[in-house]
């Protein structure tokens, strides 16, 4: 049993936490200065990005801290909770240069929406740690909350808050049925530490009774770790979210909450519910294939609605969905191996999913639409932003030598390498997901490169700050196909779970 920490050690360990937390209490006081000034959108901006630049760095001293849990238990230390606090930092980051250069956030606004950007940063970054039932509840509310109100954040779009209502009620039922089976885990094993419960869990193993008890309030807690990510079937809410939502916030969606959920579910699952060796499940629980099985659910599903869309913000929220199913494969393994998968794999999504809502933005902006149309003759009318959409369409397919190829090689060897008959099929479902999605994708691309722009439409005035910030995440999205090794030795760095006691 690891020693007590005292109240200023586990401060210091909070660190991260406590600056995100004076960031956000900063920008609301300056925006409130600030009030109708010119610089307002420049000052916030910098103050925003500063506060998530001094949290990055307030994580290297604890990332050399050893593996241990404080704040009475509830909240886990350890390389993989110190990777998700990173890898949501700079998700915030990026996050927060999409709102600074987008038209669809009013300047006056900009303030309330960079302090909810930094409070859900600090939401995901406490979910991807934390080890007590009720502070998983508390994290993913934290991340839900904000999200709510960034999706309805225009006012008077009858689009955005259409989505914001529906995001709202499918979160509240979803939140509803995982409270209910945290009951139920909590009434048979009388602990709310995750810790703990891996104990209980592992006792109950040769008692049926309290095994399928145990199944089916885990299967009730999925709810609300399945909703975040947008799996089936609690993604219905996704693509009217996604599209109502305003673009910069839709493209952090698509990758921050949806990272946190995979970290709350490897947390969760893999402390326990996995045997020290990560060889299966305990408890007889049946786990890895019911996630196996969701897996090829959702992005069979995501996929073939993916193929009847023409506005191309709903498409890439299907996609989204889509690519939920692609690192559920690895989860469904129930090793360190698909662990290590997903942890590539999400770095790699980050810069070719955020690389092309960056692209939509830029047309948005420029001509009001994000309907399939508004990219015909893009690749005259827009060269660069063209180009990079298709980078990081053929990046999302797994074409290579770009980086979603390496994310899906490693996906599809380790499915492989775990062998049997139900892997080997789950493996075949993802190929054909694959090969299947190369074709919505290649609409997009065959509307700008290969089809004649509408009658006198003039070029496109795209920002210098969107051409920028496009070529920063088409070169790791192209570097990244051919030399991906340390991102790959960092996810093998970053596998260790906390397991004490």
């Amino acid at each position: 049993m690891p020693a007590q920490l005292t109240s200023m050690s586990s401060l210091s360990l909070f660190a991260p936490e406590l600056v995100l937390s004076g960031a956000m209490a900063v920008l609301l006081v300056v925006d409130l200065l600030l009030r109708e000034s010119p610089s307002k959108r420049r000052v916030l901006g910098v103050l925003a990005i500063g506060g998530l630049l001094l949290a990055g760095l307030a994580l290297r001293p604890v990332a050399c801290e050893a593996p241990t849990t404080f704040f009475s238990g509830m909240i886990a230390l350890d390389p993989m909770a110190v990777f998700f606090k990173g890898f949501f930092v700079l998700v915030g980051i990026l996050g927060v240069l999409l709102a600074l250069i987008s038209a669809e956030l009013e300047t006056v606004r900009i303030g309330e929406y960079l302090a909810l950007i930094l409070s859900l940063v600090l939401g995901m970054s406490l979910l991807a740690s934390a080890s007590n039932l009720l502070m998983i509840y508390l994290s993913l509310e934290l991340v839900s909350i904000p999200s709510y109100v960034l999706a309805g954040f225009r006012k008077g779009d009858r689009q955005g808050s259409e989505g914001a209502l529906k995001y709202v009620i499918y979160g509240a039922v979803a939140s509803g049925i995982m409270l209910f089976g945290m009951s139920l885990i909590y009434g048979l094993s009388g602990t709310l530490d995750v810790q703990d419960l891996r104990r209980v869990v592992f006792a109950a193993a040769s008692n049926p009774a309290i095994s399928a008890a145990l199944l089916v309030g885990l299967m009730l807690t999925l709810a609300g770790f399945l909703y975040k990510i947008a799996a089936v079937p609690f993604h219905m809410w996704c693509p009217d979210v996604y599209q109502g939502a305003p673009t910069p916030f839709t493209a952090f969606l698509s990758v921050g909450p949806k990272a946190a959920g995979f970290a709350i579910l490897v947390r969760f699952f893999h402390v326990a519910f996995v045997d020290r060796s990560g060889a299966g499940a305990a408890a007889g629980l049946p786990w890895p294939v019911i996630f196996g099985i969701i897996s090829m659910s959702t992005m069979t599903l995501a996929n073939l609605v993916a193929l009847t869309q023409t506005n191309v913000k709903r498409l890439l929220a299907w996609s989204s969905v889509a690519h939920a199913g692609y690192i559920l494969m690895g989860f469904s393994l129930a090793n360190s191996q698909g662990v290590h998968a997903i942890l590539l794999y999400l770095i790699l999504y980050l810069v070719m999913n955020l690389g092309a809502f960056l692209a939509v933005m830029a047309v948005r902006d420029a001509t009001g639409s994000e309907d399939l149309s508004a990219y015909r003759g893009l690749s005259s009318r827009s060269p660069a932003v063209a180009i990079s959409m298709a980078v990081f369409l053929f990046s999302l397919t797994g074409l290579p030598p770009l980086a979603g190829f390496i994310g899906k090689f490693y996906i599809f060897a380790a499915v492989l390498n775990e062998g049997g008959l139900f892997y080997y099929a789950l493996a075949l479902v993802g190929v054909v997901n694959s090969v299947v999605s190369l074709y919505y994708y290649a609409l997009v691309v065959r509307a700008m490169f290969l089809e004649s722009a509408p009658a006198q439409s003039p070029r496109l005035a795209v920002s210098p700050a969107y051409v920028a910030l496009l070529f920063t995440l088409v070169i790791p999205t192209v570097v990244l196909g051919i030399y991906w090794q340390p991102l790959s030795e960092l996810a093998s760095a970053s596998l260790g779970l906390y397991i004490g006691r």
